[in-house]
């Protein structure tokens, strides 16, 4: 049987060219095989084998088609540099210029002599050079397009170690005066310093001397396209786990406490009442407690954000009258809305299991911040792993929480 076949009449197609189509399409046949599933259960009080088997495939090929659509749409938002205006600048030019004799050939003489120019040293204190603004801009974009937490936060540019802000832990102090009444300092105001450090992610992309020696291949296009998958995978992960040292800290990674018992610096949790699954009855009423559970100033901007296979799981659940919660996108650059609220996947989310937090929901953007220190460096290694020479690319960049009322988490557990 052919991978995508799911009935002598329902078969989904995936064409390659409206994915928008082939999502829909495959989504009416998991509504179809779902609505059978159901009924076999109420009937004999289990499913049928081939119906669930059915069933899984429709939703792998439903995924399958999801994913080509966001790779098809990466693949559009990725402009060539070579031809933009912005190479009107001739210092820029002239940066482009020694940056490829340096990739090429490892001739460092321009780049030293741009550094003596402007005053200023590109080599860190590890070597290599900082890369063309361009070749730096492009990767930033490709990684917001590949890395989900990152498309959704606060981003900040920063030039040094570490950004520090202020900010209220009780909301901005505010209040009523007439209009030549003295603003008096509102006595009820606290402010936590909060700072978030950039750290260093690496990467390290190998060439043959035959592709460096190519006049053709636009060197900068290929750096960006050999780092940007390897730093998106890296700092996804610490956007969602990661624990702080020499790495941002993940939303998950803070403490955590139930919503009675919230307060600034942990992220709260709505549970399931069930240890490792929805409830039996009435499942969806705990994604409505946890849309709620977020403050109504924060759901104006709020999203899902899950993993795979725990979309897979709430993909089956339906409202009272029978329509499915989670509906396909709408359109190319769309997401998928459960709830009429998009839904972020991330697979670095925790599966399905017993007190893990496999969903979040709130906005991110308010609710995250992601901090870049301004510069990509690079540093050519020819020695290493010849014939083969090797780009010591770094760049750096720090997260974490900046509004702990901002994202509300979903506890598969009893408490």
């Amino acid at each position: 049987m052919h991978p995508n076949s799911i009935s002598p009449t329902i078969e989904v197609k995936t064409t390659g060219g409206d994915h928008i189509s082939d999502i829909n399409q495959a989504f009416a046949a998991f509504r179809e095989t779902n609505d059978e599933r159901m009924a076999q259960i109420e009937r004999r009080m289990a499913g049928d084998v081939v119906t669930e088997e059915k069933l899984a495939r429709i939703d792998r090929a439903l995924d399958e088609t999801k994913r080509r659509l966001d790779n098809s749409i990466m693949e559009k938002s990725r402009p060539r540099l070579a031809g933009e205006a912005r190479d009107n600048d001739p210092l820029l030019r002239e940066h482009k210029g020694a940056f490829r004799d340096y990739i090429r050939s490892g001739d460092s003489v321009g780049l030293k002599a741009l550094e003596e120019k402007a005053l200023s040293s590109g080599s860190g204190p590890d070597g290599g050079f900082l890369v063309p603004v361009p070749a730096e801009r492009e990767i930033l974009r490709r990684m917001t397009a590949a890395s989900p937490i990152r498309a959704i936060a606060s981003v900040r540019e920063i030039s040094t170690a570490t950004y520090r802000k202020a900010f209220s832990t009780n909301g901005p102090a505010s209040g009523w005066v007439a209009e030549a009444d003295p603003r008096p300092e509102t006595n009820n105001q606290k402010l936590a310093d909060m700072s978030f450090a950039a750290m260093e992610l690496y990467a390290m992309p190998a060439a043959t001397q035959s592709l460096l020696d190519d006049a053709a291949v636009d060197i900068e296009q290929w750096i960006a396209e050999e780092v940007d998958a390897a730093f998106a995978e890296q700092e996804s992960a610490a956007f969602v786990n990661g624990n702080g040292v020499n790495r941002p800290t993940g939303f998950l990674s803070y403490p955590k406490t139930t919503i009675a018992a919230w307060s600034w610096g942990r992220t709260a949790y709505v549970p399931t009442g069930a240890a490792g699954a929805l409830p039996a009855a009435n499942p969806s009423d705990v994604l409505v407690d946890l849309i709620y559970s977020v403050r109504s100033g924060y759901r104006q901007n709020a999203r899902f954000v899950m993993n795979r296979k725990t979309q897979s799981s709430i993909r089956k659940l339906k409202t009272s009258t029978g329509e499915y919660l989670w509906q396909p996108p709408t359109g190319p650059g769309q997401a998928a809305n459960l709830m009429n609220f998009p839904l972020v996947e991330s697979e670095d989310m925790p599966d399905i299991a017993a007190d893990s937090f496999a969903i979040a929901f709130g906005d991110f953007q308010r609710g995250y911040l992601v901090v870049d220190r301004r510069g990509v460096r690079m540093l050519r290694d020819p020695y290493s792993a010849k014939p083969y020479v090797l780009f010591y690319t770094t760049k750096r960049v720090g997260g974490g929480v900046q509004d702990f009322d901002a994202i509300k988490l979903l506890k598969f557990g009893t408490t």
